[in-house]
């Protein structure tokens, strides 16, 4: 692998800690119709990819008599409010990761399965939106995680050779999306029980400084 040019990050569950806000939006929906889920089934099953998807297999899953358009528009409206008034915290290490990258010259790059219009909440009231040269959203492209499109049109952008290119991912629909593109991807997940279901990762850490440590282990930065 050469030198690295450009770094591609996700965003749920890899630089913020939203997985348990989009968890606990489900089951105010879920729990309206007498429903409710552990999150150890939710996190295995549905963490990670995009909410279009999500939809349909819930509607089906759970037999909700709602129109799938409503039960969409229910589900986003939840986001968009709960990013606004909630606190969601950074994962271990986000912030640092982005700095570093960015301190090395390299493009950095976002590329999520969430809508624009809830990216552009998150970064106003984190601050870190300045840190990417481009960001790939759910808005952009025809079809999200797990397909590589969203890889692809970064890449593009980007304009750099994906040999030269690394991804951080924590779910198995992202790193679909990654290595279906090409692209070299790491996934960051804390959960250790997790790991097993993301041997398709060209390597697995805890957390991003770990992953840092390794790509300067391996002189790639």
């Amino acid at each position: 692998m050469p030198k690295l040019k450009a770094v591609l990050f996700d965003l749920d569950g890899t630089l913020i800690d939203s997985e348990y806000f989009h968890y606990s939006c489900w089951m105010d929906i879920l729990g309206t119709f007498d429903i409710s889920v552990p999150y150890e089934v939710w996190a295995t099953t549905y963490a990670g990819h995009p909410l279009p998807d999500n939809c349909k297999r819930i509607k089906e899953t759970f037999g909700l008599e709602i129109p799938l358009p409503e039960l969409m528009d229910w589900r986003e409206r939840l986001s968009r409010t709960g990013f606004s008034t909630k606190e969601i915290k950074l994962m271990p290490f986000a912030a640092e990761a982005l700095a570093y990258f960015k301190s090395k010259g390299l493009k950095i790059a976002l590329v999520t399965a969430s809508p624009r219009d809830n990216v552009k909440i998150i970064f106003e009231r984190n601050g870190l939106g300045h840190y990417f040269d481009t960001m790939i959203t759910r808005s952009d492209v025809e079809r999200s995680k797990p397909d590589p499109e969203s890889y692809e049109k970064a890449v593009a952008q980007l304009g750099v050779e994906k040999e030269a290119c690394i991804a951080f991912e924590d779910t198995l629909s992202g790193l679909r999306a990654a290595k279906g593109a090409g692209i070299t991807c790491y996934a960051i997940q804390h959960n250790q029980s997790q790991h097993a279901l993301l041997d398709l990762a060209d390597k697995i850490y805890l957390t991003l400084d770990e992953a840092i440590a390794s790509l300067e282990a391996q002189s790639l930065v």
